[in-house]
């Protein structure tokens, strides 16, 4: 893994939109002695926000790799099963045929990425014990990258690792797993031994938050409610039931789900159920490469006026009209549009205007477009979220109903949710069996439409995609209206990019 670990330590200050020079020009990984970025705890609190950076900055000098927001889009929502966009150029990643091509740009991009920031990470847990400072920030600062660690990993075993059920209780590969300064050969451990070290980073990331005995100052950087929402993550990606429901509702004590009002205002700017985001304010130029620019409503970019991102329609009809979320798509009621494609005619094209008048004037219009995401500026500025309470909420649900706890606690979860959150004041739940895990599955595919779960969740059920065109009932164009079985494509995993067996001659 040489040429993509021994990447320097190259962190973004955070400090009113200035860079320090020092902090730019940083020893290398692989350099003795310690880094003049850690010489003091003050000096390390800037490489953790430098972490936080490197979230939402460009890579690959390609304008579609934009950290955090690439794996959202092109990982999680584009070959999902709810997420629609008119791209048939796209199809081969869309329809998910490209993870077994190891030289692919997108084989290499989550690695890479994922990879940037565990090295980074690394070094801050390896040298923050000798800076100067008290012991207390020393443990938030070590918390804080052993948690990075942790989600990196996390989301590499999603990617490159089988889902667990396929994994022979995680006897399947997993993950390299670099957890010092070195980058000589290194063979990937089993998908068990990294979720271990993933369980180890957070309850070590616990032990040293519930000692340092700090709090946060801004929504971008983390906090116990962060390892404890990492943890329920990984724990139900791992089908551990039991701490995956016990870190959900830890994770979101504290953060009450966010009014009706909030859920209306765009996704864009933190509010009282975002445990974590990326920071992206209005005096940091984000250019077209952002998050926001690929999805946001309202957003210049081309990627948005051109291609307005859609819900499928078979999920947008499956959402009560009393469900304040059914407002966030543009029903084409019976306004024409062109069913091959979804673009509007004139008289959905005035509605959705009219509607939301801050669309941009040269937008391209399609039924079932979506307002749920915004930009707070141009071209698409706005915070980005990683971790909300309403995540936790349905991680709760889940875990509770695969330990076959009473149907009712598992109910009440839902009816918390959505009734008394008031997405929907009529929601009612009932059900029970696999009607009620079906619940789960939709009400989770409503709550966190684009936020890039979807082709997540589906490979961690094992459940087929199926994409239906117009004529059917669906509104995928036709190469993209297809059903992905969980056999297929190499079982969804990601194969390991050849720039890393290149340089690891473990892997050969």
């Amino acid at each position: 893994m040489n040429k993509i670990y021994n990447i320097g330590l190259l962190f973004f200050v955070l400090l009113a939109g200035s860079c320090k020079k020092d902090y730019l020009d940083t020893e290398p990984t692989s350099s003795t002695g310690t880094s003049t970025a850690f010489e003091s705890t003050e000096n390390a609190k800037l490489a953790v926000n430098g972490l936080a950076k490197m979230m939402t900055v460009q890579y690959l000098s390609s304008q579609g790799f934009n950290g955090e927001g690439t794996i959202k889009m092109y990982y999680g929502n584009y070959p999902g099963n709810n997420f629609y966009v008119n791209l048939p150029g796209w199809a081969t990643l869309i329809n998910g045929t490209i993870n077994e091509n190891v030289s692919s740009i997108y084989d290499y991009y989550p690695w890479y990425y994922y990879y940037k920031v565990i090295g980074n990470a690394n070094a801050i847990i390896f040298y923050i014990d000798a800076a100067k400072g008290s012991e207390a920030d020393k443990n938030f600062i070590k918390a804080q990258a052993l948690t990075y660690r942790a989600y990196c990993y996390t989301m590499l075993a999603q990617l490159y690792g089988n889902r667990w059920s396929d994994s022979n209780n995680g006897a399947t590969p997993g993950l390299v797993l670099r957890t010092d300064l070195s980058n000589g050969d290194l063979e990937r451990s089993s998908l068990g031994a990294t979720y271990s070290l993933i369980y180890s980073d957070l309850d070590k990331a616990i032990e040293l938050f519930t000692a340092a005995g700090k709090s946060r100052s801004k929504n971008f950087e983390m906090d116990i409610n962060v390892a404890y929402a990492v943890y329920a993550r990984a724990a139900l990606t791992r089908q551990d039931y039991p701490k995956a429901e016990a870190f959900a509702a830890k994770a979101r004590t504290g953060y009450p789900l966010m009014s009706v009002a909030d859920y209306k205002a765009g996704f864009s700017t933190p509010n009282s159920e975002w445990l974590w985001s990326s920071y992206g304010a209005s005096d940091e130029t984000l250019y077209y490469y952002s998050y926001q620019s690929y999805i946001a409503y309202n957003s210049s970019a081309s990627a948005v006026r051109t291609y307005p991102k859609c819900i499928s329609k078979e999920l947008y009809n499956k959402i009560p009209a009393t469900d304040i979320r059914k407002n966030l798509f543009l029903d084409p009621k019976t306004d024409p549009y062109t069913t091959a494609t979804g673009a509007a005619g004139a008289a959905l094209k005035a509605r959705a205007f009219q509607l939301f008048p801050d669309i941009y004037s040269t937008s391209n219009i399609y039924a079932y477009m979506q307002f749920k995401v915004k930009a707070n500026d141009q071209p698409g500025v706005g915070n980005v979220n990683h971790f909300r309470s309403s995540e936790m909420y349905l991680i709760e649900a889940e875990a509770k109903y695969y330990q076959n706890k009473p149907a009712a606690e598992v109910q009440q979860v839902l009816v918390d949710l959505t009734k008394n959150s008031g997405r929907d004041a009529s929601y009612t739940c009932t059900k029970t069996g696999t009607d009620l895990l079906n619940e789960i599955k939709t009400y989770r595919a409503i709550e966190l439409w684009g936020e890039g779960f979807d082709w997540f969740d589906m490979k961690r059920w094992g459940d087929p995609i199926v994409r239906r065109d117009y004529a059917n009932g669906g509104n995928f164009i036709t190469s993209l209206a297809i059903t992905i079985t969980p056999e297929s494509n190499n079982k969804w995993t990601w194969k390991v990019p050849l720039k890393e067996s290149d340089y690891n001659g473990a892997l050969e």
